[in-house]
């Protein structure tokens, strides 16, 4: 069988160009590793009418929906696109061995979050120690906050900023960066105190947080963590097929999700690091919709020739 789309990636943006797809009497299929970003996190905010649903909850129901439409889902991970020798569909070949061909493919893969190498930090990931202020924000607020300084300096830098919003106790310790004048005096005029030395680790007893230690042994009291992770898109698929690469070192996409390369959608954090869940989901609505245009633009240019064909004398 050849599949009309093949999506990569079962999470909100996968699952719901998914949708779009089947609903438009496609056919369509999703290999899903089972691995989404969310998965540390015990319930997710900020989407509509699903606001304090659990993650899994979530792709559990989108999943249900691609089925009920005629799709079909399996759990698998794609190790390989790449161009049918005749380049008019694609082949995926997946690691247990399986290829599957389809006529266009959208990716939707998302990213991982390299996090700072500090102790406590990985092992309190998406329960105490957060990242994203518009999805756990309100959940934290008024607690006692810290913000860890590190690599992704930008970011974290706005970041302590940004949480100010959720509590009145803010403490901001650069780690390794160096603050200028500027940086110092916007975070204090802002009401968020700085402590300077080098992070040790994330202080916990019974499974929660409970204050951030330094190499020197002083031990600030937090109930909450705000870290800034490096992120890095899944995008060896897009890249192994040639896509182009913007100016970010992010793969390419015009508005619609459509990359450099013709049949060869992107949707999600995969191309999109500050994509949440809802605005995810947006995007893989949006890719598939261009995703069927562009189908549709090929069955007709089909039909044309099947019809111009002369007629032949028996």
């Amino acid at each position: 069988m050849t599949y009309d789309a093949v999506v990569i990636g079962g999470s909100a943006a996968g699952l719901s160009g998914a949708t779009v797809l089947a609903r438009a009497l496609r056919k369509v299929l999703v290999i899903d590793a089972h691995e989404p970003r969310n998965a540390p996190a015990s319930h997710l905010h900020g989407f509509l009418s699903r606001d304090g649903m659990t993650p899994e909850a979530l792709l559990a129901s989108g999943r249900d929906e691609v089925i009920s439409y005629g799709g079909e889902v399996v759990q698998g991970r794609a190790a390989n696109v790449a161009r049918s020798s005749d380049n008019d569909s694609f082949l995926v070949q997946c690691e247990d061995g399986t290829v599957i061909e389809t006529r266009t493919v959208l990716v939707a893969t998302g990213l991982r979050d390299e996090l700072p190498d500090t102790v406590g930090v990985r092992e309190q990931w998406g329960i105490d120690v957060l990242h994203c202020p518009y999805c756990h924000g309100y959940e934290v607020r008024n607690t006692a906050i810290a913000v860890l300084g590190g690599d992704n300096r930008p970011f974290t830098m706005h970041q302590a900023l940004l949480i100010r919003q959720w509590s009145d106790d803010v403490t901001f310790f650069p780690n390794r960066i160096v603050l200028d004048n500027a940086e110092r005096e916007r975070l204090t005029a802002c009401g968020i105190r700085i402590v300077e030395g080098e992070v040790a680790q994330v202080v916990t007893e019974h499974g929660r947080v409970t204050g951030v230690e330094l190499a020197d042994g002083r031990t600030e009291a937090r109930e909450t963590v705000f870290v800034g992770p490096r992120f890095v898109p899944n995008d060896k698929l897009l890249t192994g097929l040639g896509c182009a690469v913007g100016e970010n070192d992010w793969i390419a996409v015009d508005p619609a999700g459509g990359t450099s390369v013709p049949g060869v959608w992107a949707a999600g954090n995969a191309v999109d690091s500050p994509a949440q869940l809802i605005t995810a989901a947006g995007d893989g609505y949006k890719a598939a919709v261009a995703l069927n245009h562009y189908l549709l633009a090929r069955d007709v240019e089909r039909a044309v020739e099947v019809t111009s064909i002369p007629a032949t004398n028996g």
